[in-house]
């Protein structure tokens, strides 16, 4: 791995290059716990409101539509954790790391990997709005009817999508440094 190093057996570099991918994999792991932490917490933030507020159908609806949102991105969190924590130990360290690799560049480009650009604004906008009418102790429509919420809600959009995608931006950067982290140790593991 570094020309300084000492020599070493096959062995001893198939074990450090071993704990390097799942040192690097681990990386992964712990941001899509935490998208899928957040997801049921968010879920758990749901329903709780919407028992509070069983009288205002336009709250449900939006809450519903939230739902939505957040039901597919912590079934696909769940998903994503087992895909990746799937370990067969009866294959090569390369085939192992290729299919991880397979599998994170998948997530990362493509359509897969720009469906948030899509996603965010309404997911922001009924996240918002939830939050907003139910802090506000008024009903969906009195809340919309009120010029300061509107003017407040108008204002908060593009501020909040613009740190959103900012923050968004900075995560798939440090995936994406990852993932060609443990595409240059296949590179290196393949020329072994």
């Amino acid at each position: 791995m570094d020309k300084a190093m000492p020599h070493r057996s096959k062995d001893e570099l198939n074990l450090l290059l071993t704990s390097k991918t799942k040192q690097t994999l681990r990386k992964f792991l712990l941001i899509t716990a935490l998208s899928t932490m957040i997801s049921a917490g968010v879920l758990i933030f749901l329903i709780i409101t919407s028992l509070q507020r069983q009288h205002d159908p336009l709250y449900l609806l939006n809450n519903a539509l939230l739902g939505l949102f957040v039901l597919f991105a912590l079934i696909s969190g769940v998903m994503s954790w087992l895909k990746l924590r799937q370990n067969r130990y009866d294959q090569p360290l390369i085939s192992w790391l290729a299919e991880k690799i397979a599998i994170l560049s998948s997530w990362l480009s493509g359509w897969r990997g720009r469906h948030y650009l899509f996603i965010m604004p309404p997911l922001y906008l009924l996240t918002v709005l939830s939050i907003h009418v139910y802090f506000e102790y008024k009903t969906f429509m009195e809340v919309m009817r009120t010029e300061e919420s509107v003017v407040g809600l108008i204002v908060a959009l593009p501020v909040g999508l613009f740190v959103s995608y900012y923050a968004v931006s900075i995560i798939r950067k440090y995936q994406k440094r990852n993932l060609e982290f443990l595409k240059d140790l296949y590179t290196r593991l393949s020329s072994i």
